[in-house]
């Protein structure tokens, strides 16, 4: 059964290219909060306690920047962590400004970061309980997953996501073939506690898909 907890793992390991990093002030420290708060040893309410701060200094930049896609991709990243964290019905709610947070970057550009606003929101999609409860779809999220495979082909987080989603629809050698380029990507030198962990995701769901095959 989906689960809107599924969503603190999303896109652990988005990276910031120094092109962006110079045209984009302060979103190299929100990554970098996120990233100690999401890898913290702490239980899943401080968890949220803390990502909810951090969606205020997000959108303090959105608030001063509001058609930079940058920004915007980095608030829903938050949101989609805080739904994560805060689980059940409630996190709905962060889940649901996400959605909007990652629409919107894609109204002003869709290769934002690599296309990482399709990728987020297409996990979105993926991950979300569907009607009545959410808005979950999974014809959606193959759709915006594939079109972020268009922009990013040998990303991390593009090839791993789309993997877990062909592992959950049960095409578990396609899934094992992006994992195998998720795993082969390149490293990103200012984010290597993320590309830490998203190494051990790709070592994790890889066990469940070889178990499935063999």
């Amino acid at each position: 059964m989906k689960t809107v907890r599924y969503l603190l793992t999303l896109l652990a390991a988005v990276c910031l290219p120094l092109t962006a990093a110079e045209s984009t002030p302060g979103l190299a420290d929100i990554q970098s909060a996120w990233a100690k708060i999401n890898y913290a040893d702490i239980d899943s309410d401080k968890k949220a306690d803390e990502f909810k701060s951090l969606i205020k200094q997000a959108e303090a930049l959105v608030e001063a920047q509001p058609k930079q896609p940058e920004y915007l991709i980095w608030l829903g990243i938050v949101q989609s962590s805080t739904a994560g964290a805060q689980g059940g019905i409630g996190a709905l709610k962060y889940a649901k400004s996400a959605k909007k947070s990652f629409e919107d970057a894609l109204s002003i550009d869709s290769h934002a970061l690599q296309g990482s606003a399709m990728t987020s929101l297409g996990v979105l999609y993926h991950k979300v309980p569907g009607w009545p409860i959410g808005f979950g779809s999974d014809k959606k999220a193959e759709q915006l997953l594939k079109s972020a495979l268009q922009v990013n082909p040998d990303g991390i987080d593009s090839n791993y996501f789309y993997a877990e989603y062909l592992y959950d629809d049960g095409e578990y050698e396609q899934a094992l073939a992006y994992l195998d380029k998720a795993l082969n990507a390149a490293p990103r030198p200012a984010r290597p506690l993320a590309d830490e962990g998203r190494h051990k995701d790709i070592a994790a769901l890889r066990a469940k898909v070889e178990k499935k095959i063999h």
